[in-house]
């Protein structure tokens, strides 16, 4: 998807999807409240696009269920995520992408925190400090071509 004509990574390890989650009768009861868990999550941005490659972050290995923690009564989600290599120029693209689909997905309660697995990245904690800082966040998506790209990550893909 990207505009660069050499993949960093153009031979990624390829992972299962998991299964689909199957709701309960009480999950899907709008009178019983359901509390957001860490598999809801998931959920949500496992199925985001990679942006160099035609594969979902979750068979990336990207994001896992694992590396997802929720608090619902506090109002709390982190995200660790991972990229594929520890050079990674779309780390940042990326965690804009996962911190954009809970923005748009979850009620303003929360407080989304998006941050690289630690360990995991040559440029953790720059690309952390980015992702955390609300107004680097909103000039981003001020970007009408950052914009497109992102929303390029999360659409749906046609299988």
């Amino acid at each position: 998807m990207s505009g660069s004509t050499r993949l960093e990574n153009a031979n990624p390890l390829i992972f299962q999807r998991s299964g689909e989650r199957l709701l309960t009768a009480n999950e899907e009861d709008e009178n019983i409240a359901d509390p957001i868990d860490d598999r809801e999550i998931f959920d949500l941005i496992r199925s985001i696009n990679d942006p160099e490659h035609p594969l979902s972050l979750e068979e990336l290995n990207v994001v896992e269920q694992v590396r997802v923690k929720v608090n619902d009564e506090e109002s709390t989600v982190s995200v660790e995520f991972t990229p594929t290599i520890p050079h990674c120029s779309m780390a940042t693209l990326i965690g804009l992408s996962i911190k954009v689909k809970l923005l748009r997905s979850l009620p303003d309660r929360f407080k989304i925190d998006v941050h690289i697995t630690p360990g995991t990245h040559a440029s953790e904690d720059a690309v952390n400090k980015q992702l955390a800082d609300k107004e680097r966040v909103a000039a981003a998506l001020e970007n009408s071509q950052l914009l497109e790209v992102v929303n390029q990550c999360l659409s749906t893909r046609t299988l």
